[in-house]
């Protein structure tokens, strides 16, 4: 069997003396998706990576980052090529991070207990995408055994995973499709977070996150975690909220998206356990890449993070009020 083949590790310097070459790898019907929703072309994407960088290089507190196209991409993308809003959004993302590192450090493929999650089949994105182009993430909570893993292995689980795909182009422009399957969620799921933790947690999903969150489908929701949906919506936007939708079985699901995409347990072509270890393929590839996340640093020393107060005010801004005044242009 051959090796798998371990990508690059990119640079964290700030101010490198060249920075790494970039040739767009869209294909027309994503860069048709890009210039239509966000405003992007070679020309603007040329100008806002020129600005995020000079930004970066500037920036007090920021000491490691990566500043590959890919990388920054995300950011730009995500906040249709503000470059302001998206400077805002990579300090949050290196703020949770360090905050968190519970959460957001140390994912290892090669972690015992996350490599026994993800072959558990509780959470991998399918091969296929939709037909808006979306990368769709698929969970299914009767296959995380809460009786012998944490949340923390849980989070570290799902940001493993999300930080393998997040350089992907095209996932970038067309964004993510979300099916969790709540089907045998017990009281030992819902116990393993505190109401603090999971109000915590959906923040830092929604102001730090990189990513285009198109649509969330829950299916088979058991009475017992109906007060638990209840209060995780009561956590997100009204962007997202009215993004979600909830399908009371798999066939309710099947009318909004397509079965040939699904697992074949679901209806669709091909098995669970084929998708994931075709997905592990991925993940071992990307594990250098995404370990050598943690070295990235934002100094936080004296910044007004108050993220953990009761009213948790501050967490919209994390600490960007601090470094509004950094030029961007």
């Amino acid at each position: 069997m051959l090796e798998t083949e371990i990508l690059p590790i990119p640079s964290l310097e700030t101010k490198p003396s060249e920075y790494d070459s970039y040739q767009c790898s869209l294909s027309s019907k994503f860069k048709d998706i890009a210039k239509e929703e966000l405003r992007e072309d070679e020309s603007v994407r040329t100008q806002a990576l020129a600005q995020f960088r000079e930004w970066i290089a500037k920036h007090p507190h920021i000491k490691k980052c990566r500043t590959d196209a890919p990388f920054l991409l995300r950011f730009l993308r995500t906040k249709k090529f503000s470059v302001p809003v998206a400077c805002e959004l990579l300090e949050k993302y290196l703020s949770v991070r360090q905050l968190f590192p519970q959460w957001f450090q140390k994912l290892d493929i090669n972690d015992p207990a996350i490599e026994a999650i993800v072959d558990s089949g509780y959470l991998f994105p399918l091969p296929e995408r939709d037909e808006h182009g979306r990368k769709i993430i698929f969970s299914c909570a009767s296959r995380f055994d809460a009786t012998k893993y944490t949340s923390a292995q849980m989070a570290r689980t799902h940001a493993m995973i999300v930080e393998s795909l997040l350089d992907d182009e095209e996932s970038q422009v067309a964004g993510y499709c979300y099916i969790t399957d709540e089907g045998g969620l017990t009281m030992n799921h819902i116990s393993l977070w505190s109401l603090v933790d999971l109000k915590r947690m959906s923040k830092c999903i929604q102001v730090s996150s990189p990513m285009r969150h198109k649509e969330t489908h829950f299916v088979n929701i058991p009475s017992i975690a109906n007060k638990v949906i209840e209060f995780a919506m009561s956590l997100v936007s009204d962007k997202l909220r009215k993004r979600m939708f909830f399908d009371k079985n798999v066939d309710e699901l099947k009318t909004r998206v397509n079965p040939d995409l699904l697992p074949t347990e679901y209806g669709g072509k091909v098995t669970m356990d084929e998708m994931i270890a075709k997905f592990k393929e991925t993940l071992k590839k990307n594990r250098d890449k995404t370990l050598a996340l943690d070295d990235m640093f934002i100094d936080l020393e004296g910044a007004p993070v108050n993220w953990l107060s009761n009213d948790d005010a501050d967490i919209e801004a994390g600490i960007v009020g601090s470094f509004r005044k950094l030029e961007v242009d």
